[in-house]
């Protein structure tokens, strides 16, 4: 990972807090990628619709953009560390609910999209409580190396909980579904063990002004607004991971097993980036290392909608996964690097919402873009509109570009 500024690799696991929150997390990601293979295998292996497939993304993300006036505002107000473990018991009890329907075989699309709109509820308040919530429990000059080990949280469970979701749900749908449930009941106690840290809070009666003050930062600061935009528009147009399934069952022909390979390829990839830069740290140049970055995931996403081979399928996926691990890595720290920590909930449900759009949306985009016009000719066109969106933020935002060093604000000129 990437060294604190005193060169302690594991500085922000010194942190006792922290290293509860951390496991916390790491459990969290992995029963929601357990519960993200099972759904999305179980809802085309009963309907045989992308349709479907991309409706799984929209009825998660539309509570975020419904709710983003609320969240950001709750989790400025509120204590964090309360509202990220009350949303890991809202998350069991989804998984929960996916068990039951299962296990009476009762499936019915309906359901799932209920049961989903509530998990998208959670997550809503989750995303940007969980964000906040980490520069609370460490000091300004771990930050950095909490956002890298961050990043290696859930891209480890982004590798091991696809392939381990597949495995399950080939033995049992029932058992997959068990496990998702006692792994978010794990995170939500180990939340519970976080000692309560200290956090700015506005006592400040609730207004349009506070409510939309996170708004009013990221519109003002452009390289945060360069940094979230750019996200959003990257993976809107070049995700591809609602459409796995239909990848690994008609394209590929590969089973429940094949599809927590597809879905763990990109972590692979993410972790020999994470690696790496734990050796070899960004010194310089970090603006356009995340533009080439967000190109090279274009440039993957094509190879991977043109593929009709398994293993360059998965290059593909890994080299996609690397590349979003190297932009992914720039972004977040900037942002949790420049944003006051008064509105840090605000700012960071702005971005869990635009984050949100860009996976949730997204897969919504490609479900029904490949209803239309066929799984493969989705992927390519999203990857080409990928590497065009590289390419016009990088001349639309040259501040961002600019960005040398991942410093504070103060240490460098990023007007």
């Amino acid at each position: 990972m990437h060294a604190s500024r005193s060169g302690d690799r594991f500085a922000a696991f010194r942190h006792v807090s922290y290293a509860r929150f951390f496991f916390a997390r790491f459990l969290g990601a992995f029963a929601t990628q357990i519960l993200s293979v099972s759904v999305g295998w179980q809802m085309y292996d009963e309907t045989k619709s992308a349709f479907y497939l991309g409706m799984i993304g929209l009825v998660q993300f539309l509570p975020a953009l419904l709710l983003i006036l609320v969240t950001g505002s709750v989790v400025d107000r509120y204590n964090r560390r309360a509202i990220v473990a009350i949303c890991m018991i809202v998350s069991a009890l989804c998984a929960g609910a996916m068990l039951v329907i299962t296990a009476f075989d009762a499936f019915e699309p309906i359901l799932v999209f209920i049961i989903l709109t509530i998990f998208g509820i959670e997550r809503a308040f989750n995303s940007p409580a969980v964000q906040s919530l980490a520069p609370n429990l460490v000091p300004a000059e771990d930050l950095s190396n909490a956002v890298a080990w961050n990043s290696s949280s859930w891209q480890t469970a982004s590798i091991i909980g696809p392939v381990a979701g597949g495995l399950l749900y080939g033995f049992s749908p029932v058992l997959a579904y068990t496990v998702s449930f006692v792994f978010f009941l794990g995170a939500a106690l180990l939340v519970f063990m976080v000692k309560k840290p200290a956090q700015r809070t506005s006592s400040k009666a609730v207004t349009w002004n506070t409510i939309l003050a996170g708004f009013r930062f990221i519109f003002g600061e452009k390289v945060v607004l360069g940094a979230i935009s750019l996200d959003l528009f990257a993976v809107l147009l070049g995700g591809a991971i609602a459409l796995m399934p239909v990848f690994a069952s008609d394209v590929l022909t590969l089973g429940p097993w094949g599809l927590g390979l597809l879905r763990s390829a990109p972590g692979v990839g993410a972790i020999i980036v994470a690696v790496t830069l734990a050796s070899f740290p960004i010194r310089h140049n970090a603006g356009v290392f995340m533009f080439i970055g967000v190109a090279l995931f274009g440039v993957a996403t094509v190879m991977f909608g043109l593929s009709q081979t398994a293993w360059i399928s998965i290059l593909a996926l890994m080299l996609m996964g690397a590349a979003d691990m190297a932009s992914v890595y720039v972004r977040e720290t900037l942002i949790a690097l420049w944003t006051p920590d008064e509105v840090r909930g605000r700012v960071n449900a702005v971005n869990m919402v635009f984050i949100g759009a860009s996976n949730e949306l997204g897969e919504f985009r490609a479900g029904t873009m490949a209803h239309l016009v066929g799984p493969v000719p989705a992927v390519v066109i999203g990857g080409l509109g990928t590497l065009a969106v590289a390419i016009l933020w990088s001349i639309g935002f040259p501040q961002l570009r600019r960005i040398d060093s991942l410093d504070a604000p103060n240490s460098q000129d990023h007007k």
